[in-house]
């Protein structure tokens, strides 16, 4: 079966230069590659076909040897000037080919340094905090670029050579059949460069430790366990790469009056006797406005629930309030002087099941219950 040309595959003229053929290549390459067609196998094959044309024609002695021989330069048990001989998987390495291709979509550089890492802050704060919001300036231990050195991690006067290991790429590479496995270079950590005179003051690192001061905007109505992050305040990266990211965890402290769900707030009120048995107005703390006056029903029993539409926690990055619920628990009187014991003696006389319908009943049904045990 007749193969086709490499120029032709590639859509190229046959004087085509280097820049213009790894043009043509990437946009071939990229229409076939198996990412964007799974399983498709015709679509495979076509992405083989232009990885082995571009592995001759972008070599000058491959190229040279294709112009006067075709394919035939390639076949053979030898496998030719190119090493492409049949049986040997086409001889090419597709990971060299895309990191020469693609290396710069990616964001790489042969022996650049590592982006910095994450750091983590943990931040309490009060009720009201979380409620108002507000501004704090926190301390972070971190790493800052030697200034002895530069951030270059060598001694004055000296420079970092290039690692025999990787040979400046920063990566390794071991192949398993077909596939071709990558990773970090074990001896300059993915760096491409080893130091051989490290700073004195840094030890090589390039960083020292220091402590920065940042201002962190707390937002209204923020949860705890909320993270808050800050692009590019934590560490430095290695030899002028990007720096990580400071991850700021909110815990909200536990109030000693508030407990909080969501967005509503909860609070258990006393009331004296009195108060539940005849009603009447009462004042109750609130985190918004200091306090707020509320009526009592007469007859409230311990339990009640009372709502105060919108007095609850502001609604994070919005403009509504939830709402706050006052849980009535009625008091006990205690301490009583003789007279009191008697007015409540009296009282007790006088009172009956329509005065106390709650603890008649249960007595009742108390009583029909031990009747039933003792038939």
């Amino acid at each position: 079966m007749a193969r086709i040309d490499y120029y032709e595959l590639l859509g190229v003229a046959r004087d085509v230069d280097a820049a213009e053929l790894k043009r043509a290549f990437r946009k071939k390459a990229m229409q076939y590659h198996p990412d964007r067609n799974p399983g498709d196998a015709e679509a495979e094959a076509k992405f083989k076909e232009l990885n082995e044309a571009y592995e001759v024609l972008k070599d000058p002695d491959k190229r040279a040897a294709y112009d006067r021989y075709g394919h035939a330069a390639f076949d053979g048990p030898g496998g030719g000037a190119g090493g492409f001989g049949a049986g040997q998987g086409h001889g090419f390495d597709f990971s060299d080919i895309f990191e020469d291709i693609f290396g710069d979509f990616m964001g790489g550089q042969r022996g650049g340094g590592r982006r910095g890492g994450d750091l983590r802050y943990n931040l309490e704060i009060t009720l009201e905090d979380a409620y108002f919001g507000k501004e704090v300036e926190i301390t972070v231990p971190s790493m800052a670029p030697c200034d002895e050195c530069g951030g270059e991690g060598t001694a004055p006067g000296s420079s970092p050579s290039t690692c025999i290991t990787c040979h400046g790429r920063g990566k390794i590479r071991a192949q398993q059949g077909f596939f071709t496995i990558e990773r970090s270079c074990p001896v300059c950590n993915g760096a491409g460069m080893v130091i051989e005179d490290p700073c004195k003051k840094c030890q090589g690192r390039g960083q020292v430790h220091r402590e920065k001061k940042l201002s962190v905007k707390i937002p209204a109505g923020i949860e705890d366990g909320t993270r808050i992050r800050l692009a590019g305040e934590g560490e430095p990266g290695m030899r002028g790469a990007p720096a990580g990211d400071l991850y700021i965890f909110i815990s909200v402290a536990p109030h000693r009056m508030f407990r909080r769900e969501g967005a509503h707030i909860h609070c258990r009120v006393p009331i004296p006797m009195t108060v539940a048995a005849l009603g009447g107005p009462i004042e109750v703390p609130t985190l918004g406005s200091g306090k707020a006056r509320i009526q009592i029903p007469a007859g409230t029993q311990t339990g009640r629930q009372i709502r105060l539409k919108g007095k609850g926690m502001p609604v994070l990055h919005g403009h509504d309030h939830g709402d706050m619920y006052i849980e009535v628990v009625v008091e006990t009187p205690v301490n009583l002087t003789k007279r009191q014991r008697e007015l409540l003696r009296e009282f007790g006389e006088e009172s009956g099941e329509r005065n106390n319908p709650e603890s008649t009943g249960f007595f009742q049904r108390v009583k029909e219950l031990w009747d039933d045990l003792t038939e």
